[in-house]
């Protein structure tokens, strides 16, 4: 029976990977405090020149495509290319899927160069990628999908692109397009806070770094940041806190949690796709 990979949060803090992170303007610092917090090692580097020697050298590369121009593109098909051929994972945060003409065709020319080991989304990012993957994306957006269908749109993305899926929400939902993990939690107050999304992505990718088996990690991936989530907000509670006092607890649960905790008080639930 396969479950999470609480262990890789041990390994995570002993090996204390280099995690290459191309990320935006908007949540750079905070990507790159979490994973200092939680015990990687960020390099946010962006300038193409130098794509191929950092992303070889790291042992983990995140490409979050928000705040975009062409040159972040080019950065990210290259940085993916060198990381991929240097066996190393790619996590792929495809910010804004389908919020313009310009996004749609700049990430499907990234996902025809760059094929990633995990795509974090949320629902609407999946449903944009699959139909730019079925070239059905045009000037019109999709109509939004229910959140029930969360784990087959998930799933179909997986199969068609042959990569993981971390769909991000309410409930996440990380799968391989055959098994999919469910991981309840985390608190309400991650959508008050600018960047939870790509915080997650770089989380998940440090936790791929240090893993053989990523789906698993993934989902231990995962289940921490709910874990940090609803700690967060139990301590800015008590302190009669409110969104910043739960940024900052973020943060503090992300350098405290250890791995016996982080099985405890994770709920995951394993199911396999039609």
């Amino acid at each position: 029976m396969i479950e999470a990979d609480f262990e890789a949060l041990d390994r995570l803090r002993s090996q204390r990977p280099l995690i290459h992170c191309i990320s935006n303007i908007v949540t750079a610092a905070d990507c790159a405090n979490l994973l200092l917090a939680a015990g990687g090692r960020p390099v946010m580097a962006q300038e193409p020149a130098e794509m191929a020697e950092i992303a070889g050298a790291a042992q983990g590369c995140v490409l979050n495509t928000g705040t975009p121009d062409d040159g972040k593109f080019l950065a990210c098909r290259l940085a993916g290319q060198a990381a991929l051929a240097a066996g190393r994972p790619v996590v792929l945060d495809p910010v804004g899927a389908g919020a313009s003409s310009y996004r749609c065709q700049k990430l499907t020319q990234l996902l025809e160069e760059v094929r990633p080991t995990l795509i974090r989304a949320n629902l609407a990012e999946v449903q944009a990628l699959l139909c730019l993957a079925s070239r059905e994306l045009g000037v019109d957006s999709p109509e939004p999908a229910r959140r029930d269908q969360a784990p087959a749109l998930a799933g179909e993305l997986a199969r068609r692109l042959g990569c993981l899926v971390l769909l991000s929400g309410e409930s996440d939902c990380v799968t391989d397009g055959r098994r999919a993990a469910l991981i309840e939690g985390g608190s309400g107050w991650m959508s008050r806070i600018t960047g939870a999304g790509c915080m997650l992505s770089v989380l998940t990718g440090a936790f791929l770094a240090v893993s053989e088996d990523f789906l698993p990690a993934a989902a231990a991936a995962a289940a921490f940041w709910k874990v940090c989530g609803q700690q967060a907000r139990q301590s800015a509670q008590a302190a009669g806190g409110g969104t910043g006092s739960f940024h900052t607890a973020l943060f503090d649960a992300a350098s405290l949690l250890g791995p016996q905790t982080l099985r405890q008080q994770s709920r995951i639930s394993w199911l396999t796709l039609n």
